[in-house]
């Protein structure tokens, strides 16, 4: 597909400050236990399924892949960003890193046991957010799951913010929730935690799943009994 222009903006203000990024980021989860807490019952989740690759979308500079892989996942990383992928490779060399966009990804259908979109989607203009969601479910194998990290809006709408690097947007995690419903997910669970001293936003994760074989999507109201 034609790569739009949002896009090539987010990838050319990534390779811009690649290394600054890197240098930020690599060490970001050695404080940050709740948001670990959502990563490893992701990962169990995973490794109770059964053996199928994961991929983390969005991975920067792959220190998340590279977490994911200690947490007994076979993971690998893509990224729109090359300079940043070169940093992932360099960081990382026995780890998997490849150009691309989340949105269409080079993956079969049903290929994955999980998918991690660790804060990539802040990017994705609230408009094509559906499609993302659906090229998720297309590559996650029945009963497969999808963590999601964001930014949250605290009760406000979808609202666009001054991401240090470009623009991003903050989103309900009800609203995340909803569209990812809509595209065939069950929530699994979710965790919002307050921002730290140096954050601005409090944090929202989404843990969800595709139906696996045999279920039925439940799409509303109470759950049947």
């Amino acid at each position: 597909m034609a790569e739009s222009s949002y896009l090539t903006v987010t990838a050319d203000a990534y390779d811009a400050v690649a290394e600054l990024y890197a240098d930020l980021a690599r060490d970001s989860l050695a404080r940050l236990p709740l948001d670990r807490a959502m990563v490893s019952v992701f990962a169990e989740l995973v490794r109770a399924a059964g053996p199928r690759p994961v991929v983390e979308a969005g991975c920067g500079p792959g220190y998340m892949t590279a977490h994911l892989r200690d947490l007994g996942l076979d993971a690998f990383g893509v990224d729109l960003s090359p300079a940043l992928l070169d940093i992932a490779r360099k960081d990382y060399p026995d780890l998997r890193f490849e150009l691309g966009s989340m949105d269409a990804l080079d993956v079969a259908d049903g290929e994955l046991g999980g998918l991690v979109s660790w804060y990539s989607l802040i990017h994705v203009p609230p408009g094509e957010m559906p499609a993302y969601l659906a090229e998720f479910r297309r590559v996650l194998a029945p009963g497969g799951h999808l963590l999601l990290g964001f930014f949250e809006a605290e009760g406000d709408p979808v609202t666009q913010f001054d991401h240090k690097v470009t623009p991003a947007y903050r989103w309900p995690i009800d609203d995340l929730a909803d569209l990812a419903r809509k595209e065939e997910f069950l929530e699994v669970g979710r965790m919002l935690r307050e921002p730290l001293e140096d954050e601005r936003f409090r944090r929202g994760h989404l843990l969800l799943r595709t139906p696996a074989p045999g279920t039925t999507q439940w799409t509303g109201g109470h759950a049947p009994r």
